[in-house]
């Protein structure tokens, strides 16, 4: 039997400026994400679609849950095989396609996780587990679209 997880949040439009969605212009795309006992995230929609650049946007959401949920697979798969992890950090791109409606589609992301594990760790073991998270990861699994990884892994002595 399949075991399930439940995640429930509310989204929360905060950009009626006194005349609701009267026509396009006058309303923002802003609004605030929350979920019982976390902070809220404020939200908007990409500035290309007059939204605020200084709030995440669902393509910039979207693309940091994939880098997310592969670095927690990622670090797991890392303790329990003995590799010690001591930096992670990971310079994600998405690539989304506008159609000519509108509309849009992400065409790929790519990951770029660049990992520094300590001298006794086993850095091509390191370097493998990248595909084992990546196989793992419940929301590249979710995704329509190619997630691509292009991992770097060294060594705390020569990552100076």
């Amino acid at each position: 039997m399949m075991k399930h997880h439940n995640y429930n949040l509310q989204v929360e439009w905060t950009g009626n400026t006194g005349e609701g969605t009267h026509n396009y212009r006058s309303y923002l795309r802003d609004h605030v994400i929350s979920s019982a006992g976390k902070p809220r995230i404020d939200g908007s929609s990409d500035p290309s679609f007059r939204g605020d650049a200084a709030r995440y946007n669902p393509e910039e959401l979207l693309v940091a849950s994939l880098s997310a949920c592969h670095m927690l697979w990622y670090l797991h798969f890392c303790a329990v095989h003995h590799v010690t992890v001591v930096q992670y950090s990971d310079c994600t791109a998405g690539v989304m396609a506008e159609r000519e409606d509108g509309s849009g589609v992400f065409t790929k992301v790519t990951l770029r996780p660049a990992v520094v594990i300590t001298p006794d760790s086993d850095l091509e073991k390191a370097l493998s587990l990248h595909e084992l998270a990546h196989r793992s990861c419940f929301i590249a699994n979710s995704v329509n679209f190619p997630v691509l990884l292009e991992p770097s892994v060294e060594t705390l002595s020569s990552a100076g």
